[in-house]
């Protein structure tokens, strides 16, 4: 089988498009044929050696969508022929994965295997971001940084569903239209306004209630002055770098929360995955959540679409096609 695969940390170029042995399930694990990877910026932290993982030589990636070819010993909840979709597991970007079985979700009919493999890392971290690191309420205003980003625009829908209010930041007017288009009230062009001073201006200095912010060290301290009184300084991730050292103090003033959550925590058991894929495939194929794939990339491609990713000129999500 064919697989990308890093032998030392790097640059994109570490990425070996390259045959490995064919894997085999064991005891509760499903092999699945990937036919569609989402691309991700975890894939660039593993890449680059932040994220701890499996040892080297390692298989990139963490969410697919495909079809069961193979099942392990205890396997109850799938069967070989299963469309299915997963994230949160290494080694997608290949033409084949084991993956445990608990993890993986039945794909509905009406999703088909892109908007799969699009929806479901974002689509649940968007979920638990606005339904549980901070539960967001009718007329709440919150800031949603990288609005037209594939997380940004996921995100902003899921806050429109439950009647908040939605501060986006962005670099380009294309992104701009492309993140009010999908729901937000007011998109800040970051490099012709300082984002902090028009959401206090908007809010006749009252701040708002949660910045969900996945940029880190270029918007942190800027998303921290927008808070208002007990607001939340939810830090998914940091595309830009980790934000530097802070003193804990300049959370007094407004009595805030910082928090850094991760998917892991909010998808700890069965019950609680299921929960949040149904909820987030449920939608996709309603059309209440709408995706938007920026580009599809050949797998053996894998390196253009980290530079892709890391250059911040996209929108939307990134596919790798086995």
């Amino acid at each position: 089988m064919k697989a990308v695969q890093i032998n030392e940390f790097g640059g994109p170029e570490a990425m070996k498009y390259q045959d490995i042995a064919d894997p085999t399930p064991g005891e509760g694990e499903a092999l699945v044929r990937i036919q569609a990877a989402g691309v991700n910026y975890t894939d660039v932290y593993s890449r680059a050696g932040i994220n701890p993982g499996p040892p080297l030589p390692r298989t990139i990636g963490v969410e697919g969508a495909g079809v069961v070819a193979a099942v392990g010993s205890g396997v109850t909840n799938i069967a070989v022929g299963d469309d299915v979709v997963y994230c949160s597991v290494n080694g997608s970007y290949a033409d084949q994965a084991l993956v445990p079985a608990w993890r993986l979700i039945k794909r509905p009919a009406e999703v088909d295997a892109k908007a799969g493999a699009a929806a479901m890392l974002q689509g649940m971290t968007a979920h638990y971001l606005c339904h549980s690191t901070y539960a967001v309420q009718p007329g709440d205003r919150v800031i949603v940084q990288a609005g037209a980003g594939g997380m940004g625009l996921i995100l902003t829908q899921m806050i429109k569903m439950l009647g908040g209010y939605v501060f986006t930041t962005v670099s380009t007017e294309e992104k701009a239209e492309m993140s009010r288009q999908a729901g937000a009230d007011h998109a800040i062009n970051y490099t012709k306004e300082d984002f902090a001073e028009v959401v206090k201006e908007a809010t006749g200095g009252e701040g708002v209630r949660v910045v969900y912010d996945g940029v880190g060290k270029t918007t942190f301290n800027q998303s921290v002055s927008c808070l208002g009184r007990r607001g939340v300084m939810a830090l998914y991730g940091a595309a830009s770098g980790n934000p530097d050292p802070v003193d804990p103090r300049i959370f007094a003033a407004g009595s805030l929360y910082l928090t850094r959550p991760g998917l892991g925590d909010y998808t700890v058991d069965r019950t609680e995955l299921e929960q949040r894929a149904g909820d987030v495939l449920g939608w996709v194929a309603s059309g209440q959540i709408k995706l938007h794939i920026d580009h599809e990339i050949p797998l053996a491609k894998a390196p253009e679409a980290h530079r892709l990713l890391e250059s911040r000129a996209t929108t939307g999500k990134l596919l790798l096609i086995p």
